[in-house]
């Protein structure tokens, strides 16, 4: 919502608007002190000519207010707000009024006297008081929808009320039947109440009437300057002062006496009030260009909330337009903006500058979209996979984000570049020129460059500095925009460096994993800090494993035979162990050492251990089940604090875990028979809930001064 607001600090905005009332209480107060010099003006109401200037400046207010009132109903039923609704009541009950006060002016439309012309403001002020006073309270959203619900029976009550007291004020009728006394009339209303003339019991009701409406006054005057510190706008501030004058104007009707100084200031005072209201709406229209947000700065929060929802929704459907448009499937802008103009009462100017919102919001997400991709493909290349998968993930995600390019990978393969149907992404478009082609791709190979013509843009893919390949990107209308051509080209960046990645990961987790433990090779490749020497205290399983009878049976085969039975052995082994997410630290012969919660994180690690082993015995049943004689594994399994890391020299080293927990485990190693798996007690209180295991007693082994318990695992629970 776009408010207009004077430049001044809210304070310094305040005081200007705030002298006339003062003034105006200033004048009254030396005219009820000083009654002589409230002067007696012509006017007098036996003047069979009238007072036609009394006449045409009461109905001046009158329409003003009335016009006013009127937009601010459409306004307050067009939005449903319960506050500007009130607020019309208020001005309409003015409006209405002031207008019998201007009709019933002696002699102008009809002739003598009428009671109506003295207490048709009195009562029109008491009653927009009234509402007035309620527009400024701060409704519940119960309470305004209630409002809003009833508006019609309220606005019929409002206008039945008028149309019959205009009727029987200017027809004479019943209780206005008598026109009042003259002395009467020149009595103040207020004096009777502090007891200065003996006035007759009618003014009472009228007295006490404005001496309520001069505090409800006051209360709306004080709400709607609290809104304007919260809006700055011309209309609120507006509003403010009016209530204000409004409020003086209740006083001076209660102290006025009939066509004196006083009298005619009052009516003075109401031209000012509903003059500057109706001021700060034309400046308001004149800014706006449209009367729809002249009362924006009024509405209840809770429809402040609905607008800026509508609004944002506007702006969204529109900027949806905007890039379905540049997708060739969308209408016209202009007729969306135009929809958007009518829904909301903009003008041209206005639709204009949303339009160029919507758009730089379009271009703005287009971009945040784009960066994105990028910043995926840089994580899709973090992750070791093929390249050839990667480059086409990286062509999805680029394709997503530029919705109308055609994306395309070749890459040089012996010499030669290769463009695989796989590597392709986004619309079909027609063949380009061979010639044409041929140049931009050797442009950008030769001088790994980029190369643009047309809709056309080639730009190289390097690894190490040498040619690797090349990005096409082409569009089927217009060139690339500069920001387009740099985000590209960072494209292209970024895919020469997810490439080199791809195929650096590739050469290393080949060699590493030739020498060393899945596990390891990737915690090196992540963290190569890890390599160096030195090592830290943990708590792990170490699992020793080793071939009973190996021996004998070397003596019966060949070399060549010995190694080809090993193989088969340990890989039926260290499939498993890997399955499990152990570490296989080294094979020594007919012996393989297995850690668990090195130098991966396993919370689980002494159950893993003892599934592990259990599955190798099972493992190389296929191979026992050929030859009764086939050596099985003996297997222990311990669990404890270890020194983990690398040990060695900087020339070669090894990953291990050394300690005396890995002494026990080899230790209990040697202590199964084949096909037994024996844990030490503090395995087994990690997992005494999930294994079947026999309790072989305390046991003496090798280094150890005292016999350590021992359990013989038979399975799985």
């Amino acid at each position: 919502m776009q408010q207009t607001a004077l430049h001044a600090p809210p304070q310094r905005r305040v005081l200007p608007w705030m002298t006339i009332p003062a003034l105006a209480m200033a004048a009254l107060a030396f005219w009820v002190l000083a009654p002589a010099f409230d002067y007696r003006l012509p006017g007098d109401p036996a003047n069979p000519v009238g007072n036609p200037f009394h006449f045409w400046v009461i109905t001046t207010a009158g329409v003003l207010a009335l016009v006013v009132g009127l937009l601010m109903s459409e306004a307050g039923r067009r939005r449903a707000d319960a506050r500007v609704l009130l607020l019309a009541y208020g001005l309409l009950s003015a409006a209405a009024a002031v207008l019998l006060h201007a009709l019933a002016t002696p002699n102008v439309l009809q002739p003598g006297r009428n009671i109506g012309f003295v207490i048709a403001a009195p009562v029109g002020l008491v009653m927009a008081a009234a509402f007035l006073a309620a527009s400024a309270l701060e409704l519940r959203p119960e309470q305004s929808r209630a409002i809003v619900a009833w508006q019609g029976l309220i606005s019929a009550a409002v206008l039945a009320f008028w149309a019959l007291f205009g009727l029987l004020a200017l027809l004479k009728l019943p209780p206005f039947t008598l026109a009042p006394d003259p002395e009467v009339v020149d009595i103040p209303l207020f004096f009777c109440v502090i007891g200065l003339t003996p006035a007759p019991l009618v003014q009472w009701p009228g007295t006490l009437a404005l001496t309520g409406a001069t505090g409800l006054y006051g209360f709306a005057a004080i709400r709607y300057l609290a809104l304007f510190r919260q809006r700055p706008g011309l209309v609120p501030l507006a509003l403010a002062t009016a209530s204000v004058i409004l409020a003086v104007i209740a006083v001076n009707v209660g102290f006025a006496r009939t066509w004196h100084l006083s009298w005619w200031q009052w009516h003075g005072l109401i031209v000012l009030a509903v003059g500057l209201l109706a001021f700060a709406v034309y400046r308001q229209v004149r800014s706006e260009g449209s009367t729809r947000p002249v009362f924006d700065s009024l509405y209840l929060e809770e429809t402040v909330g609905r607008i800026r929802e509508e609004y944002s929704t506007a702006l969204e459907s529109l900027v949806a337009t905007l890039q379905q448009r540049e997708a060739g499937v969308a209408p016209a802008v202009p007729a969306v903006g135009a929809a958007v103009a009518a829904r909301f009462g903009l003008s041209e100017g206005q639709v204009a500058v949303l339009e160029r919102a919507a758009e730089a919001l379009a271009h703005e997400r287009e971009q945040i979209e784009r960066l994105g991709a990028l910043v995926a493909i840089g994580q899709e290349s973090s992750v070791i996979q093929e390249e050839f998968r990667l480059l086409g993930q990286a062509l999805g995600l680029s394709s997503a984000a530029f919705r109308n390019d055609a994306f395309q990978i070749g890459l040089v393969q012996e010499g030669q570049l290769d463009f695989s149907t796989g590597l392709r992404a986004g619309p079909t478009l027609p063949p380009l020129d061979a010639a044409t082609r041929a140049r931009l791709l050797g442009t950008a190979l030769r001088d790994r460059q980029p190369a643009e013509e047309g809709g056309v843009l080639v730009l190289p893919l390097t690894v190490k500095g040498r040619p690797a390949g090349v990005l096409e990107v082409r569009r089927d209308q217009g060139g690339f925009a500069e920001r387009d051509r740099w985000l590209l080209r960072s494209l292209a960046t970024q895919l020469s460096v997810s490439l080199e990645n791809a195929r650096l990961y590739r050469q290393i987790d080949q060699l590493f994993r030739q020498y060393m433990p899945e596990s390891v090779a990737t915690a090196l490749i992540a963290d190569p800090a890890q390599a160096a020497l030195g090592g830290a205290t943990r708590t792990i399983s170490v699992m020793f494993a080793d071939l009973r009878g190996f021996t004998s049976l070397s003596e019966r085969l060949s070399p060549p035979e010995l190694v080809q039975l090993l193989n088969r052995y340990y890989g039926a082994a260290a499939q498993v162990v890997l399955a499990e997410g152990g570490t296989i630290d080294k094979f020594m012969g007919d012996a393989m050492m297995a850690l668990f919660n090195a130098p991966s994180q396993q919370p689980d690690h002494a159950l893993r251990a003892c599934r592990a082993a259990l599955a190798m015995q099972r493992a190389i049943a296929p191979l026992i089940a050929e030859a009764p004689d086939m050596p099985r594994f003996g297997i222990g399994v311990n669990t404890g604090e270890a020194l983990v890391g690398n040990i060695g020299s900087e020339a070669i080293r090894n990953f291990t875990a050394i300690g005396d927990t890995v002494n026990l485990a080899s230790r209990l190693q040697t202590r199964a028979e084949g096909g037994q798996v024996l844990i030490n007690a503090s395995t087994y209180a990690q997992v005494r809930d999930q294994v079947d295991a026999t309790p072989l007693g305390r046991l003496q082994v090798k280094g150890k001064e005292e016999p350590v318990e021992v359990f013989l695992l038979r399975g799985m629970r």
